[in-house]
């Protein structure tokens, strides 16, 4: 499971961090993994991880909430000063992670409610409906590594939900037929109205010009948002203005390789090479250094 970390768009525990802080952000990947794995029934074939949360079932329908509701149970027992500890080894690398770096458990629940919400909500409406599901789904990563790295604060905080958002936009977008192959459609259909987009166009093998329109059209939203949290970077010093540069690199080159697929994400979702992931962390250190 922790080795899917070498495949996001951008660096989760990159060599140049300390080494405390490289095994405090894996613990947190390999949380967030494990819970989006439960979501997206892409759990191990043979249900080791359902026996280990305390669960024999299979993962599909109910089984994710229930399994869901075991991996929250699991959670408490990390905060918890109580025997026994957690059941799941991810949840027991979880425990110094949660108490050298002083972390709460509201990020971390944040995270399972997000896929609670994925087994009963498959489209959104308008953009705020989505914004609010990224508010579970994808800003707790942020604050949970402004926590690791010692670095909250209320403005940093803000800044880094536009840039979680955004990178939660990115990957909706790069997902297109993917997520509509799990009967998700991650596009505010107000804005599908809006460009003559129905379901049927996000099935087609690749996208018409309405489709390609609404593509960019939440593309250029994404990397506003982007551009909004950017003043992250150079608002802390060091190796830490190095990962969050990463980070914002990372959706800016998944952006621009989205674009230079014409904005048609039907066919496959396009990846950014390494290259450019490199030219946009300069440019991105330039700009906010």
């Amino acid at each position: 499971m922790l080795d899917q970390a070498a495949h996001e768009n951008f660096p989760v525990a990159p060599f140049f961090l300390p080494r405390a802080w490289r095994a405090d952000l894996m613990a947190l990947y390999g949380f967030a993994r494990l819970v989006d794995d439960i979501g997206d029934g892409d759990l191990a074939p043979g249900g080791g991880d359902a026996v280990l949360l305390g669960l024999d079932g299979a993962q599909d329908g109910e089984d994710r909430l229930a399994l869901l509701d075991a991996l929250e149970a699991d959670l408490h027992r990390v905060f918890s000063d109580r025997a026994p500890g957690p059941k799941h080894p991810l949840m027991r690398r979880l425990g110094p992670t949660v108490r050298r770096c002083a972390l709460t458990p509201e990020p971390f629940l944040g995270l399972i409610e997000a896929n609670r919400q994925d087994q009963r909500i498959s489209r959104y409406g308008t953009y705020d409906d989505l914004a609010a599901y990224c508010e579970l789904s994808a800003n707790p990563v942020g604050r949970l590594v402004l926590g690791v790295t010692g670095t909250s604060s209320p403005e940093r905080i803000r800044l880094s939900d536009a840039i979680c958002t955004a990178l939660q936009l990115v990957e909706h977008l790069q997902d297109v037929a993917e997520d509509l192959g799990r009967d998700r459609i991650y596009l505010p259909a107000e804005d599908m109205k809006r460009f003559g987009v129905t379901e049927a166009d996000l099935a087609a093998p690749t996208g018409d010009a309405s489709v390609r329109a609404l593509i960019a059209f939440e593309a250029e939203r994404a990397g506003e948002l982007l551009d909004e949290g950017a003043p992250l970077v150079g608002s802390v010093h060091g190796r830490l203005k190095l990962l969050l540069a990463g980070f914002v690199a990372g959706g800016r080159a998944a952006l621009q390789a989205v674009a230079a697929a014409d904005h048609d994400v039907l066919p496959g979702p396009p990846k950014p090479t390494k290259l450019s992931l490199l030219r946009e962390v300069g440019a991105t250190l330039r700009r906010e250094g």
